[in-house]
């Protein structure tokens, strides 16, 4: 082995130190060039904090644990007992995590049964990465939309929604994740336009993605036009319920511009078709802007016991089998359940 002497350490020494000498004087800053220079950190919120991107792991994009569909004007956690919630829950988001689900984001907007504490509780108890979300919900003739939703202006709702993302939700200190807002089928109402537009208000002062409950393709084009007009990049927007529309044609335009598009009705009815929609965005080339999930879970306040609780398991039993007889690769499966849920839900501004 060979043991250099003490003037060849010496000598060592004197070109390290003259060496980092000359690199504080040419970059004073202190960020080298290159492979060197400091990159800004790609990070994801959960209700525990925020984590780098990175960590999502296999995300199941588009789920809900519980829904209250009473209105707006009812809308209360006095509406249930949040412990049973969390018992009939619990069990589920076990499972999903047992079958690989690493991350589990959760679509239920303020209004209608939104508890941040509550996924809090099964984000520490399951062992899941749990997203929630800032935004109103529209859809449904906008019975879920609180009053101020039609007299303010779309820079107000903007405010709300901005120190949610800031602040924390309702005291909790919980942040928001992502903007969760719906719209009603076919062409915007003049309500549903400005979700949009105080959305993509939103986006570009705090980065989070917009996910919108979208009826069909023909509210899809309105909106990523919309947000076009307001300087927002169609990567910071997601087509949630693609699915309902059925002109693929649509949706690899979508895709083609740079929006996701969501095909997350997964376990409902037969998962053949979303098979078929996923393998037509495969051969467009497109695989990388596509989103899939369950839209599952569903424990509904009002009914007995929360009602029938839909599974997050039919993508692991059914889904990624069927993909895997298309002969869908282990790199294109984790692209759609891994790959492009970090990127969607990275939060970052991101202008058009």
């Amino acid at each position: 082995m060979f043991l250099p002497d003490k003037q060849n350490l010496l000598s060592r020494r004197t070109f390290i130190s003259s060496s980092l000498l000359m690199a504080s004087t040419a970059f004073p800053s202190g960020k080298w060039p290159g492979i060197w220079q400091e990159q800004p950190a790609r990070t994801i919120m959960t209700v525990n904090g925020e984590i780098a991107a990175s960590k999502m792991g296999f995300t199941l994009s588009h789920e809900h644990v519980i829904v209250d569909f009473g209105g707006a004007d009812k809308a209360s956690p006095d509406r249930y007992n949040r412990q049973e919630v969390f018992n009939t829950v619990l069990p589920y988001l076990k499972q999903a995590r047992k079958l690989g689900c690493r991350t589990f984001i959760d679509c239920t907007p303020a209004y209608l049964a939104r508890d941040p504490q509550l996924l809090r509780q099964l984000s520490e108890a399951s062992g899941l990465h749990i997203i929630t979300n800032t935004g109103y919900y529209g859809a449904r003739n906008d019975e879920s939309l609180p009053p101020h939703a039609f007299t303010e202006t779309a820079d107000q709702l903007s405010e709300r929604w901005r120190k949610e993302a800031i602040e924390g939700i309702e005291g909790t200190g919980i942040k928001p994740g992502f903007m969760k807002i719906g719209v009603d089928g076919g062409k915007l109402s003049d309500i549903d336009r400005k979700l949009v537009q105080a959305a993509a208000r939103t986006h570009l002062q705090t980065g989070l993605t917009i996910a919108v409950h979208t009826g069909n393709g023909e509210g899809a084009l309105e909106e990523m036009a919309i947000l076009k007009e307001e300087g927002v990049a169609p990567e910071a927007w997601i087509w949630v319920h693609a699915q309902s529309e059925a002109d693929s044609a649509i949706h690899a335009k979508v895709a083609g511009q740079g929006g996701w598009v969501s095909f997350d009705g997964i376990g409902w009815d037969d998962s053949g078709r979303h098979v078929e929609l996923v393998s037509f965005m495969k051969k467009q080339g497109l695989l990388e802007k596509v989103l899939v999930s369950h839209d599952a879970g569903w424990y509904h306040v009002g009914e007995t016991g929360g009602g029938k609780f839909q599974s997050f398991e039919k993508i692991f039993t059914t889904f990624l089998p069927e993909l895997k007889k298309r002969g869908f690769s282990r790199k294109e499966i984790n692209q759609l359940l891994v790959k492009n849920p970090m990127e969607a839900f990275t939060i970052r501004i991101r202008k058009n």
